[in-house]
């Protein structure tokens, strides 16, 4: 069976698995340039912080590749186009991580092509460490799961959201084949059913045995006691310990630790942005209202209903039991246990 991957590099393009298809239809998009990237990354047809940071480096290579113009003329093209990629999606801190680090990394060397080559190079470390990355945070999360855990995730953060084999699904899949997981419940993650479409569809490729649940029924399912752990992914985490993720992932926490169930959140250390003290200034991206009134291309409400469609929620440190990262299971408190991001990766562009 081949290897999922969100993106590959091809030598002169990148290759990109558009996820919008799925789970019915594979296919590879084939991206050479920065706004094709851009596009991609707003459509959703490369999604998962991971994943998303890494496009962008890419998508910053892609549009300066072919600068002609001298060092002094580079920098603010440089800083230009860094703005331009981080601002296509502004809640997930990858993106910007990302940019910045290939932003910084240029800045060192000494002629155009040097600083362009090292763009590349940048993209191409970032998806290689990720892979690694993914796959010891998988190793730090199984201690978390117990014998014969019945887990619980959210939206998708599995291969394809990230450079590896995912995050938070990345622990339920090692801790399946180890025999730690039991089951797993997949809400369908409204509006564009990630977890129906992507979650359910890596899991049930892999042989995981797995349900897909609406997601109003998950508070059913914690009243009968048929979850053991919440295990969900993050797009960004703040100083404190607050969690940004997909829309809905507040509404578990809470229903979590009404039913006294641990809820944990799993992310490489380049998603904690120790430049926001609490999860009030993360910004929240805010969709375009037709994912919520349509479904398919179909209208699903009346014509010209008011919609709003944030991507995003926020959770209070007070309700997350740990965070798993590459170096480790992280508790309370967060602000002195979280680990900081790769010296030198977060030059402001």
């Amino acid at each position: 069976m081949e290897e999922l991957a969100a993106l590959r590099w091809e030598g002169d393009f990148v290759s990109l698995l558009d996820q919008t298809l799925l789970p019915h239809r594979t296919a590879w998009r084939r991206i050479a340039t920065q706004e094709e990237m851009e596009e991609a990354i707003r459509r959703l047809q490369v999604r998962g912080a991971p994943a998303v940071g890494i496009a962008g480096a890419f998508a910053l290579y892609l549009g300066l590749r072919g600068f002609s113009g001298s060092r002094d003329e580079l920098v603010p093209a440089l800083q230009g186009t860094a703005r331009a990629v981080a601002a296509v999606r502004p809640t997930a801190v990858n993106l910007a991580w990302a940019v910045n680090r290939a932003v910084a990394a240029a800045h060192t060397c000494p002629t155009v092509p040097a600083a362009v080559a090292s763009l590349l190079k940048t993209a191409l470390d970032l998806l290689q460490e990720d892979r690694e990355h993914n796959s010891r945070l998988a190793a730090n999360g199984l201690p978390i799961l117990g014998k014969t855990c019945r887990a619980m995730t959210y939206c998708h953060t599995g291969a394809i959201a990230t450079g590896g084999h995912g995050t938070a699904l990345a622990i339920l899949r090692r801790g399946w084949q180890a025999g730690a997981v039991a089951h797993v419940y997949i809400p369908e993650t409204r509006p564009l059913l990630q977890g129906a479409r992507l979650t359910a569809w890596e899991l049930k490729r892999a042989g995981v045995a797995a349900t897909l649940v609406t997601d109003n029924a998950a508070a059913w399912l914690m009243s009968q006691g048929r979850v053991d752990l919440v295990l969900v992914g993050a797009d960004r985490i703040t100083a404190r310990g607050d969690v940004a993720n997909k829309i809905g992932t507040l509404g578990l926490a809470i229903l979590a630790r009404h039913y006294e169930i641990p809820f944990y959140v799993a992310a490489t250390r380049s998603t904690i942005d120790w430049s926001l003290a609490d999860g009030g200034d993360i910004p929240i991206e805010m969709r375009d209202p037709r994912e919520v009134t349509h479904f398919s291309g179909r209208a699903v409400a009346p014509a010209r209903m008011p919609a709003l469609a944030p991507a995003f929620d926020v959770t209070p440190a007070p309700l997350v039991t740990g965070i798993i990262t590459e170096l480790g299971v992280h508790r309370p408190p967060f602000a002195e246990t979280l680990p900081r991001a790769d010296p030198g990766a977060l030059a402001s562009p």
